[in-house]
């Protein structure tokens, strides 16, 4: 990761949805380390606001975004915001995500619509916003976190898993039709494997953690897909613990 880490990202701005813990987490103080302004957007605002003190005190710049991605109307309104405020999104990097580990004949509707409008429906509504901005500015570039689920999907995974392999189909075609529209744009989906952040642990406190991986390493993954030269562009990485039992 030696490019990501020289990578400078000073005078760009970057869009991070649930950043107030975890993977986000990790991945906002990877890009202000860079030097990039942060956007941290989540619904956890104490959490948050922590982050971007935390942030700043390291001499980074940060501020929080109140953002439920499941809310379109919301999602438009921070843009316009944006927009009125020359603030545009140079890097967007849709993170949030939930799940709900159940038998699919004890699932209910409430749950698999929660699910799939966090993960799916969500960063296409965020995509929508960022995509069109990027084509009037000729750059930017859009990382969506997926996961293993959207490659081969286990037993009690089935919102998650559709969520994830729709997310991977729409961060196929953008790339495809961003190498039509605009060769400034770089699009990147980042498959990451386990790793030990509230995410799993909250669900699973007995989990192995020898079985998942820092989500810095993720983080690291995620600059790294930010470094490549103009010209270029790191369509999908795979990045997963060595004992990673759901890949491939």
């Amino acid at each position: 990761m030696g490019a990501a880490a020289a990578i400078d990202l000073h005078g760009r701005r970057a869009l991070v949805t649930g950043a107030a813990r975890g993977l986000g987490a990790s991945i906002a103080r990877r890009l202000a380390a860079a030097g990039a302004g942060v956007l941290v957007a989540d619904v956890r605002k104490d959490l948050a606001v922590e982050l971007c003190a935390e942030l700043a005190a390291d001499g980074g710049e940060a501020r929080f975004v109140e953002l439920d991605v499941r809310d379109a109307a919301g999602v438009a309104a921070v843009f316009r915001d944006l927009d009125e405020a020359g603030e545009p999104v140079d890097i967007l990097v849709n993170n949030a995500a939930v799940d709900v580990s159940r038998p699919i004949e004890h699932l209910t509707a409430e749950e698999v619509t929660r699910v799939v409008e966090t993960d799916l429906l969500g960063p296409m509504y965020l995509c929508l916003e960022t995509y069109r901005r990027m084509i009037a500015r000729g750059g930017g570039h859009i990382v969506n976190i997926l996961s293993t689920a959207a490659n081969r999907t286990w037993t009690e995974a089935a919102p998650y898993a559709s969520a994830k392999s729709g997310l991977r189909a729409f961060t196929h075609t953008l790339f495809k039709e961003a190498q039509r529209d605009c060769a400034g744009i770089g699009v990147t989906g980042i498959i990451a494997g386990g790793m030990e952040t509230p995410f799993v642990m909250e669900r699973f406190p007995d989990a192995d953690v020898t079985m998942l991986q820092s989500p810095d390493v993720v983080a690291d993954t995620v600059l790294y897909a930010l470094s490549v030269p103009a010209g270029s562009v790191v369509g999908e990485l795979v990045v997963v613990p060595r004992r990673e039992p759901s890949w491939p």
